[in-house]
């Protein structure tokens, strides 16, 4: 039977008790030899004379959901009857770009179930998404099952701390471990590994299936782009002359669809384009698809004599390629706001006029129950809450 794992919302779950105890028969012990020449550390695998019982209980300080010093902290869980059952918690470092996994527990009856490795996939999930380099989480080096199950999941150990919980840590048995799963940077593509080239109805549907895979749970629960780019296609704001998909290995890995959109001023109004969806794979992320689409297709645009480019977007990515935020213009949205994630590229220098955005009205139309019958047609995916989604 497969556990569904739900969000933990702080609202609901702060100080919420996280049962974690085990039982160890054996440990790492722990040497470290000062030379002249330098240091050297062993970790080596021994049985215990007596197993070592380590109880809830026994903690000074609980382990709890939400602590006051995991600021931004997300959980989510095993919930059954109202009781938690599993439950992993996970707070970014800004300060280096990782990924903390701050608590991770499972109950006994759940165990050697997949739940703690299904919680797992959410934390490096969630660390692809934000593109954290690293995944990394405190552990003790008599908890030796934690440990087996931290090494199958791709974790190694990257440090350690010999007094970290007494003065006598090594002695004690229970050292520190400081371990981390490793994202790799994905290498970017060759020129000649990537073709951007216009989109034929023989792509449309593998085009939508991409949009799917790059836009699930990143905004909401699921993603209506895939539904979206459907619509686009068939009304008549729609530029496929400026459109273009991205085929690697004879598949598409990106896409970016243009339309037209006004600025409504003093001066009337002004044709500008916008785009959206702008898509990568999940699987050709950090490989520089979409930074070629983009430069690509804005060259076509200003070819075409186009004032300026106009989107709402990711307000941490576009600025690389030179959008600015749009008060820079004088541009706001139609009810006269200007927030980062609303921006413009000026094809023409000083051709953009001030006034209000307008995109094209199939933008908003996509009713819930149309989604419901079109995504039918695309392979099951799995809702998901992830931090940073806006409902």
């Amino acid at each position: 039977m497969k556990r569904k794992i739900v969000p933990l919302p702080k609202e609901q779950w702060k100080d919420c008790v996280v049962p974690i105890g085990y039982t160890s028969h054996a440990y790492y012990d722990v040497e470290l030899l000062q030379e002249e020449a330098g240091f050297t550390a062993s970790f080596r695998l021994k049985p215990m004379e007596t197993p070592v019982v380590h109880t809830p209980e026994e903690c000074d300080f609980a382990d709890r959901l939400y602590a006051d010093y995991w600021e931004n902290a997300f959980a989510w869980g095993v919930v059954e009857d109202g009781k938690l059952l599993a439950a992993i918690e996970t707070c970014p470092e800004e300060w280096n770009n990782r990924l903390r996994v701050t608590e991770l527990w499972v109950s006994e009856p759940l165990r050697c179930q997949g739940v703690g490795h299904a919680l797992m996939a959410l934390a490096k999930e969630q660390a692809r998404r934000e593109r954290r380099r690293a995944v990394v989480l405190e552990t003790q080096s008599c908890n030796v099952n934690a440990i087996g199950f931290y090494l199958h999941e791709g974790f190694s150990l990257i440090g350690f701390d010999a007094c970290c919980y007494t003065n006598h840590d090594i002695e004690r048995r229970e050292v520190r471990f400081e371990m981390g799963w490793l994202r790799e940077r994905p290498k970017a593509y060759q020129p000649d590994e990537l073709t951007i080239r216009p989109e034929t109805p023989e792509d449309y549907f593998e085009a939508e299936a991409m949009t799917r895979r790059a836009f699930w749970n990143k905004y909401q629960l699921g993603c209506n782009e895939h539904l979206f780019l459907h619509k686009l296609r068939e009304n008549a704001d729609y530029l496929p002359q400026l459109s273009r998909i991205a085929v690697a290995d004879g598949k598409i890995v990106g896409g970016i669809w243009y339309s037209r959109a006004v600025v409504r001023g003093e001066h009337g109004e002004q044709p500008v384009l916008t785009f959206g969806p702008l898509c990568v794979d999940p699987d050709a992320q950090g490989r520089g698809v979409g930074e070629r689409l983009l430069r690509e297709t804005l060259a076509l645009a200003k070819e075409a004599g186009y004032a300026g480019v106009v989107i709402y977007g990711e307000p941490t990515y576009y600025p690389r390629v030179g959008f600015r935020t749009c008060d820079h213009f004088g541009i706001t949205t139609p009810d006269g706001k200007n927030f980062p994630a609303f921006m413009a590229y000026e094809l023409i220098p000083g051709a953009l006029k001030a006034g209000r955005f307008y995109e094209s009205e199939v933008f908003a139309d996509l009713p819930q129950e149309e989604l419901d019958v079109f995504d039918q047609q695309f392979p099951p995916m799995e809702k998901q809450h992830f931090p940073g989604q806006w409902s």
